[in-house]
């Protein structure tokens, strides 16, 4: 008797088990009435339950990818103020800087510059907060600046192990974060330092004809990937791109109008921009090698395309550009949701199409040929796209 009494009450309490499961995926659901802003956010984290985990990180490492999405957060939560969003970025940096300010998994003497963009994500905490850590952390990544090698002409070598090189990623990797503690704590006194990378690499990798730049160049000429008459690597890699022209948006914030080399940045970004705009496809993307076109395995490519977006959107809203760059910039970002997202059940957002890495020389050997760059694998929600896209996103108010 007791048994046919209980069965109706546990098939009462399964069910009821089962639809606060269902309520609580429901409640985790992504509503696309959000901006495209938040819904990627809220996807990666969704995808990475705690910040160290961006771009499937096992454990807590100081590193470039997560600086980048996480500065995407910040910019995100300025706009949107989110107490999850804050949260997810200090947590990372939590979880590395310890109290006595040293960084865990940070490697000084490897000066690799790649390691010094996620320090951005320190100012504000340090600002907000005081907190001696953070103060501490920043001075250490402002004296690998201070110590980095450089070439004879004074630009910065990637890594130590690249001796000679410049590659247009270590602008973003760098530059924005020298501007931003130059001016913060020196008075600007730097900031001609600052411009001075760049100035090297207009001078050295910008190729006249098509007024792209290649991704490397080496001052010695003594790389098997480098021109033997001029040092630069062999190709256009939209991504590398992409890091050079949100290097120079994001170093601008840093350079009052007054500044001598203000105008020489601000002609910079439009000539790239001008230069940048003819490769545009008519899908609104662009290609991971930029000048190829449709052949040989290109395709149109996820992050590169982010990146400009941001740049473009940014640069117009600040009035270093002409507004037809907005319309060039909203015909990427919708060419972007139209082509190569994909929405999930619950509403996750997917990038797909993304380069996951691509690089030169190193082991195995990378030599920069077409080839190289069109079989790098890709990989969906890679964060050198996911942060860039919250980024032109909140450019663009979408």
């Amino acid at each position: 008797m007791k048994n046919n009494i209980l069965k109706p009450l546990i098939a009462i309490l399964l069910v009821s088990f089962v639809s606060l499961q269902m309520n609580a995926q429901k409640g985790q659901t992504i509503s696309k009435k959000l901006k495209w802003s938040e819904r990627m956010a809220l996807s990666i984290m969704m995808q990475h339950k705690e910040s160290y985990m961006i771009d499937n990180a096992a454990t807590p490492k100081w590193d470039y990818v997560h600086g980048l999405v996480l500065t995407s957060f910040d910019e995100l939560n300025k706009k949107h103020p989110n107490q999850k969003y804050s949260a997810y970025s200090k947590t990372y940096v939590d979880k590395l800087v310890q109290e006595d300010g040293t960084i865990d998994t940070y490697k000084f003497n490897t000066y690799n510059i790649d390691m010094v963009v996620a320090g951005r994500l320190l100012f504000d905490l340090y600002t907000t907060t005081q907190e001696a850590k953070y103060l501490k952390a920043l001075q250490t990544l402002r004296k690998q600046i201070e110590e980095q090698p450089r070439t004879a002409s004074g630009g910065f070598w990637h890594k130590k192990i690249y001796p000679n090189q410049m590659w247009l990623d270590g602008l973003y990797m760098g530059a924005p974060f020298y501007a931003q503690y130059t001016v913060t704590f020196e008075d600007g006194k730097n900031l001609d330092d600052v411009a001075k990378q760049f100035e090297l690499i207009q001078k050295n990798a910008r190729d006249s004809k098509t007024g792209l730049f290649y991704h490397g160049w080496d001052e010695s000429k003594q790389m098997p990937w480098a021109n033997k008459t001029t040092g630069t690597s062999p190709n256009f890699w939209s991504r590398s791109l992409g890091w050079y022209a949100m290097a120079l948006v994001d170093v601008l914030d840093y350079f009052p109008k007054e500044h001598p080399q203000q105008k020489e940045l601000v002609g910079y970004l439009n000539q790239l921009a001008n230069a940048l705009v003819k490769f545009q496809d008519k899908s609104g993307l662009w290609y991971q090698v930029t000048d190829k076109g449709a052949v040989g395995g290109n395709y149109l490519e996820a992050s590169g395309t982010a990146m400009f977006t941001y740049a473009f959107a940014k640069g117009v809203n600040k009035g270093y550009l002409p507004k037809k760059f907005k319309t060039a910039a909203k015909k990427a970002f919708c060419g972007m949701t139209k082509h190569l997202i994909k929405v999930g059940q619950n509403g996750e957002v997917t990038i797909t199409q993304a380069c996951a890495v691509a690089g030169l020389g190193g082991n195995p050997y990378r030599d920069g040929s077409f080839e190289y760059y069109v079989n790098e694998r890709k990989k969906d929600n890679d964060p050198k796209a996911t942060g860039p896209f919250i980024l032109a996103a909140l450019e663009l108010n979408r």
